[in-house]
């Protein structure tokens, strides 16, 4: 089935109908402006506007028309296409510069940290290497760890560098490839290939191990951490001996380092 545009329109289940029809104007706004920044690259018409969000043809036009007189959207008149503004993206950009990343991931660290009794922390990436801007440390654990906050981690022989590593651009990898990957332990990763075919390996299940690869004895369990449009924001992680993998496995570590990824992500507008 076709609109009066030619659009095809898509099946909306009574649910669907329920969360776009009757949002009250504020929701209808930010869905209109998150749909049309999503198709940022190429801009978004009236028509594919009006398919995504199964809203009233009145209330799309009049939002658009509004939105575009206050100079948060650009209209193109020759491919009708809509683009979010440079008026937009500087409200982005002054949200981001006094965003406080640590502030905003540390409730869910703790409670990693609290369900698992490990050491949590938070990784970001800076060039070809990581940075950590947040640590938990176990009471319990009794070694003194690589880990401070503001200190700098490579990326090829740890948890939190590989996940970074994995999700990040391919020219990241690419320079940081670019010099020989040094052994640090005996279980270092080295050989660029195979450093390769750990990301890929990463990239499908959504974790990363270090597996004794920075320090003996010590196993680490990383997941990325994603905002609006899946951009990779950063990673958490979880430290431990690496008796415990020896002794009953990982699973539980594994499960819940990615289950609060995902919470964090959710709490930063994951697309």
């Amino acid at each position: 089935m076709e609109n009066k545009e030619g659009v095809p329109t898509p099946f909306f289940s009574p649910l669907c109908f329920t969360k776009t029809a009757f949002m009250n104007p504020l929701h209808k706004v930010f869905s209109i402006l998150e749909t049309v920044v999503a198709g940022q690259d190429k801009g978004v018409t009236y028509s594919e506007i009006l398919t995504t969000l199964n809203l009233p043809k009145s209330s799309v036009h009049r939002i658009l028309k509004e939105l575009t007189e206050l100079g948060y959207l650009n209209f193109n008149p020759e491919t009708k296409r809509y683009f979010g503004s440079l008026r937009m993206a500087t409200l982005g950009a002054e949200i981001i510069s006094h965003f406080q990343l640590r502030d905003h991931v540390r409730p869910l660290l703790l409670e990693l940290h609290r369900e698992t009794d490990h050491t949590t922390n938070t990784g970001v990436l800076d060039g070809t290497t990581g940075v950590f801007v947040d640590k938990i440390e176990s009471k319990d654990f009794g070694i003194k760890l690589f880990s401070e906050i503001g200190k700098t981690f490579p990326l090829y022989c740890t948890g939190l560098g590989k996940t970074l590593s994995a999700f990040s651009s391919n020219d990241t990898v690419s320079k940081l490839l670019e010099s020989p990957l040094k052994a640090i332990t005996e279980k270092t990763i080295t050989d660029p290939e195979v450093f390769q075919q750990e990301l890929s390996l990463i990239r499908t299940r959504g974790y990363a191990l270090d597996n004794e690869e920075i320090t003996r004895g010590i196993m680490c369990v990383a997941a990325p951490v994603f905002g609006f449009n899946r951009a990779l924001v950063c990673a958490i992680s979880i430290t431990f001996p690496a008796y415990i993998n020896d002794d009953r496995g990982i699973e539980p570590e594994i499960a819940a380092v990615k289950k609060y990824a995902a919470l964090i992500s959710g709490s930063l507008g994951r697309g």
